[in-house]
């Protein structure tokens, strides 16, 4: 008899946030890995990033993803570099963020191996990126476009489907099952990062066929988005009087999603009166903006939300677009007060750390983030008030007013984690939390224990569990 039960080791996202890694084991021998993604926040993940995988790429026979953000995608490369061959399953959204993504990292990591060699601010006495462009160029090859909903055979009896998880474009949700019937209980579903129940831009989410075990993700799993009232009004009411008081309005932002929606935000505002008319609007992320050529593609009208599909939806009179490298220097002191969006959201690197070092000492300047914000990443420091701010071996005064809009998310909060478990049939047995911090993750695995009846469990760093 063939043994084809189910295995996973769960090698990032546990009790953390990021480096999203999750691998599949069938029958002992054939191994998928759900998601690359890089650590990011703490030293003590980021070295991660750099120990030798926990098994080695080569027996890894295909990875799939479920999104483009560098936490689930980021560490690809890397895996590539210690001798990964196999096919990588995503959707076409998936694939062109992506390759955008990674370009993207591999070029900055460069840049800050080169710049940190130069100026002499790292401990390491030849400073190396984790990965190069040449890495990267290898990678893409391996990517091959899956569609959602129909079935995709993985070889040896392993199939998935893949159902939209309105996060950012091209996420999906995951069920894999072995066998020729789909139904079977050898079966594990894997949210991926998932969205609200309606998200300003894109398809609505949807809830795959249930399987005894199912991993969720819990950015927000102890939390609660704020009830619908005035949309960003202290977003809106801090921009007018930041340009009031001649300063500017720095906005970190993921390059990836959340620059569309910022955008999106920004025109809403203008056209409904809510922020000055006048005022400059700079997209200072290069990657920003290949994505946003991705977002307004028609051939990806059938993941943007009808309302939008098919045309491009931003229209700002006074969108300006900083692509050059002198254009975003010239940035960090504007010549009229300005709002500029730039990456990454997390201030963990990119263009918007230079912005930050010009522009936080300044009290008629503010910083506004958009997004969840990892222990140990700058924007972290700076929503929990830091005074000063570290960048390129040296201290920054905190003096700009500092917010932070959870209006932005497009994590599902707890309720909406509770509610697509809720509508899944069947319903499973046991939901592992991950993708989440340590209390977040905890607080959901005790809700979908009280209201659904379901054992909740937060797993290990390297924990294996047979499903």
């Amino acid at each position: 008899m063939v043994n084809d039960h189910l295995s996973l080791t769960f090698l990032g996202a546990a009790r953390t946030v990021t480096g999203s890694k999750y691998l599949l084991t069938q029958g002992g021998h054939r191994r998928i890995l759900v998601d690359a993604g890089m650590f990011q926040g703490p030293k003590r993940l980021r070295e991660q990033n750099w120990e030798p995988f926990p098994t080695d790429p080569k027996t890894i026979d295909a990875i799939v993803l479920t999104h483009a953000h560098m936490d689930h995608v980021g560490y690809l490369p890397r895996l590539v570099k210690q001798g990964f061959r196999g096919p990588v399953y995503a959707t076409e959204g998936t694939i062109r963020l992506a390759e955008i993504v990674l370009r993207d990292a591999a070029h900055l990591q460069q840049n800050e191996a080169e710049d940190a060699r130069r100026e002499g601010w790292s401990r390491h006495a030849n400073p190396l990126p984790l990965y190069t462009t040449d890495d990267v160029e290898q990678t893409l090859p391996l990517f091959r476009a899956v569609e959602v909903h129909k079935p995709i055979d993985l070889d040896d009896g392993l199939s998935m489907r893949l159902w939209r998880a309105g996060h950012i474009l091209g996420s999906v949700s995951i069920r894999m099952w072995t066998g020729a019937d789909e139904t079977t209980e050898n079966a594990a579903v894997f949210s991926g990062d998932l969205g609200r129940h309606h998200h300003p831009v894109l398809a609505d989410r949807e809830v795959p066929m249930g399987a005894p075990s199912v991993l969720i993700e819990s950015t927000y799993g102890d939390r609660e988005h704020p009830a619908p009232g005035v949309a960003h009004e202290a977003f809106a009411d801090l921009i007018s009087r930041t340009i009031a008081r001649g300063g500017n309005v720095l906005i970190p932002a993921f390059a990836v999603d959340r620059t569309e929606v910022v955008l999106l935000t920004l025109q809403e505002l203008m056209e409904a009166g809510r922020i000055p008319k006048h005022v400059p609007i700079w997209a200072n992320s290069p990657m920003g903006l290949a994505a946003l050529d991705v977002y307004c593609d028609p051939a990806m009208a059938a993941e943007i939300g009808p309302e939008f599909a098919g045309r491009r939806f931003i229209h700002l009179p006074t969108l300006r677009e900083a692509r050059s490298k002198e254009d975003s220097i010239a940035l960090n002191n504007p010549a009229q007060p300005s709002i500029i969006i730039s990456s990454s959201g997390m201030a963990t690197g990119g263009r918007v750390v230079h912005h930050l070092q010009h522009m936080l000492s300044d009290r008629k300047n503010s910083v506004v983030f958009t997004g969840f914000q990892a222990p140990g990443t700058r924007g972290r420091m700076l929503v929990d008030g830091a005074t000063e701010l570290k960048m390129y071996g040296r201290y920054v005064p905190v003096n700009a007013e500092i917010l932070q809009d959870d209006e932005f998310s497009v994590h599902a909060d707890a309720s909406d984690l509770i509610d697509w478990l809720a509508e899944m049939n069947p319903r499973p047995t046991t939901v592992y939390c991950v993708h989440g911090e340590p209390d977040s993750a905890k607080a959901l695995a005790r809700r979908i224990h009280t209201e659904l009846g379901i054992l909740g469990v937060v797993p290990e760093q390297g924990e294996v569990v047979r499903l």
